[in-house]
């Protein structure tokens, strides 16, 4: 089947019916960015979509003064009018016609923007693909849909599938689809998708990836690379509502989430607590600063995953990752040409990557999806040492080993916890976590798995008395510390 608009929308660049040739040649480019970088990675062949059409879980259209919806052709302002889009699943194109009717009937005023009046200037309709919910968005120029009552009544009676409406105010005199305020005009303001046996509500402003069943596997496959025994501290950047994070939290011990973007963190916290999980807390902090702030601290990690914006991630952010050394990075990209770039930065400061496994997360499209896993480069030769143990001549003696290993045997781990047991039993008080800390940054020892890290980042620093300060080194000399 044929798109009649794709020679005027800019929505696809490639035609429906040539799909493998399609995936061909997105394979094709990476290599030839790869080869341009001079990285020695393989490419392996892009993972076709399980849905080629019909895959999009997210619709954006404006309306024209004839009522007219569609989409705006590329690289201009001016609307394509359409009644059927292949990307997007068919109820969504439903529920547009039947809004369009809507307004037609009651005239409803259209927003233009050379003049900056009229109402309304989007509709944004979201579905949850295996709950079957949808969330209709309707972007106005001012904060009341006169009749909104009558409006949303009759829109939920033709479409039960939907579960809540929004108005959306946005009264700016810019290009941005989305205003700040939303004001909810039916049910609860969100609506909930299943990801990789997950629940995770999807407000207006929320990002959530538009094609749901490759998503699946793109998660499967980036988490599939990390080798995990489930001690591990892993940092979730860039982590949106926090979905790979939260999947990730049920395999390792704990995760960080950082997102600059208020209403995803306030997703995701709330997606937390909806699943039970315990394990994984959110930051609303720029990725850049807070890695930043890690490693001035020293933090421990053991795991960066990290899904940048489509211009990629920062020097600062990887002269952090750097510094923390984590033994594994999974770098997800939704633009494989600045990952490129990145990747050379990292081999520089001794992360590599042999390997590039691209997801076609948008058929149809220019976009391709990318995932590596960078770790320390490992050693180009070995040497074959032969030792025979037992009695004789050359032979190593079984007990002499054992006593030898007994030397090199690590020392058991000094908790915070052992710390202040031993404080409370000779001193008679107790000393707070952040105090061992703070005596330990003095010190110039290695903050690892300090307990309450992340919150006391983000307030000022607790200093203790100079009583419980000589406690604390008492209790570090005792353990061998210092």
């Amino acid at each position: 089947m044929k798109c009649p608009m794709i020679k005027k929308c800019g929505g696809c660049f490639y035609p429906q019916d040539q799909y493998q040739e399609e995936l061909k040649e997105k394979t094709l480019f990476i290599e030839k960015e790869v080869q341009k970088a001079k990285l020695k990675i393989e490419v392996k062949p892009t993972v076709a979509s399980p849905l080629v059409n019909g895959y999009r879980n997210k619709v954006i259209v404006a309306f024209n003064q004839k009522y007219e919806y569609g989409l705006y052709e590329e690289h201009s302002q001016d609307i394509i009018p359409y009644k059927h889009c292949l990307l997007h699943e068919d109820i969504m194109d439903e529920i547009l016609q039947y809004i369009q009717s809507y307004l037609r009937k009651y005239r409803v005023s259209i927003y233009d923007r050379k003049r900056h009046k009229g109402l309304l200037r989007h509709v944004l309709i979201r579905r949850g693909v295996k709950t079957d919910q949808t969330m209709v968005v309707l972007v106005c120029n001012e904060n009341m849909w006169r009749g909104s009552k009558q409006f949303c009544s009759q829109l939920v009676k033709r479409f039960p599938s939907i579960k809540t409406i929004v108005l959306n105010v946005n009264t700016r005199r810019t290009p941005i689809v989305l205003g700040n305020e939303d004001k909810v005009l039916y049910g609860k303001g969100f609506i909930v998708d299943e990801l990789c046996g997950l629940k995770f509500k999807i407000s207006p402003q929320s990002f959530y990836q538009i094609n749901h069943d490759q998503c699946v596997n793109l998660y499967t496959k980036a988490l599939s690379l990390l080798n995990i025994k489930g001690n591990e501290t892993a940092i979730d950047a860039y982590c949106g509502i926090g979905t790979i994070g939260m999947i990730l939290s049920q395999k390792v011990k704990q995760v960080i989430g950082v997102e600059s973007n208020k209403d995803a963190i306030k997703d995701a916290k709330n997606n937390a607590r909806m699943n039970q999980l315990s394990n994984i807390q959110f930051v609303c902090d720029d990725a850049t600063e807070f890695m930043k702030k890690l490693a001035k601290e020293r933090y421990k990690v053991d795991v960066v995953i990290m899904d940048p914006p489509r211009s990629g991630s920062t020097k600062q952010f990887m002269d952090s990752i750097k510094i923390l050394n984590p033994k594994q990075v999974v770098y997800i990209s939704c633009d494989p040409t600045t990952q490129i770039r990145d990747i050379q930065y990292f081999k520089k400061i001794g992360y590599h990557t042999h390997t590039m496994h691209l997801y076609d997360m948008f058929p149809h499209t220019r976009h391709v999806e990318s995932i590596v896993l960078l770790s320390h480069k490992s050693p180009d030769s070995h040497i074959d040492v032969k030792v025979e143990f037992g009695e004789g001549e050359e032979k190593v003696p079984l007990d002499k080993i054992a006593e030898r290993a007994k030397q090199y045997q690590p020392a058991p781990r000094v908790t915070y916890k052992m710390i202040q047991e031993y404080i409370e039993e000779k001193y008679g008080f107790k000393v707070h976590t952040a105090y061992i800390a703070e005596v330990k940054r003095n010190l110039g020892l290695p903050m690892y798995d300090a307990p309450n890290m992340v919150e006391e980042l983000k307030q000022p620093r607790r200093h203790p008395t100079a009583e419980k300060v000589e406690a604390i080194k008492d209790a570090l000399k005792h353990f061998g510390v210092i």
